[in-house]
């Protein structure tokens, strides 16, 4: 089979993002997660399934080229697109005039890589 699906890791990010609070009911609905927060939850809460994957979280200046962002970014986008997953949605917080986004992992700051790139950021939220 696949790690997606040996290490169940679609109904975690389900998890993940139907468990994100907000302050109010609002008409834009429930808050995105950018892939980096969900990477970080993720390994937070099943850190032996990140094991199995062999990936860090991720950020600039991690030394490897792969992520667990960008991997959990990857099937989420290719799963939205094929169908596969209809619950989820996705979308890109633009580059422009953003100069680093940056992000807490247990003491640790997580900056963004692809700041100041052709690439967008993706993010995602539970319909």
């Amino acid at each position: 089979m696949s790690n997606w699906t040996d290490l169940d890791i679609e109904a975690h990010i389900l998890e993940i993002l139907r468990e994100v609070q907000y302050c109010r009911e609002h008409h834009f609905g429930r808050p995105f997660l950018t892939a980096y927060q969900i990477a970080i939850i993720f390994n937070q809460r099943f850190p032996g399934e990140t094991r199995q994957l062999g990936l860090q979280v991720g950020g600039k200046n991690i030394g490897e080229r792969n992520s667990l962002a960008q991997y959990l970014a990857g099937q989420l986008s290719k799963r939205i697109l094929s169908g596969e997953i209809r619950e989820t949605e996705g979308a890109f917080i633009s580059n422009i005039n953003l100069s680093e986004i940056s992000l807490e992992d247990g003491g640790r700051i997580v900056v963004s890589s692809l700041t100041d790139t052709q690439y967008d950021l993706s993010m995602f939220r539970v319909r």
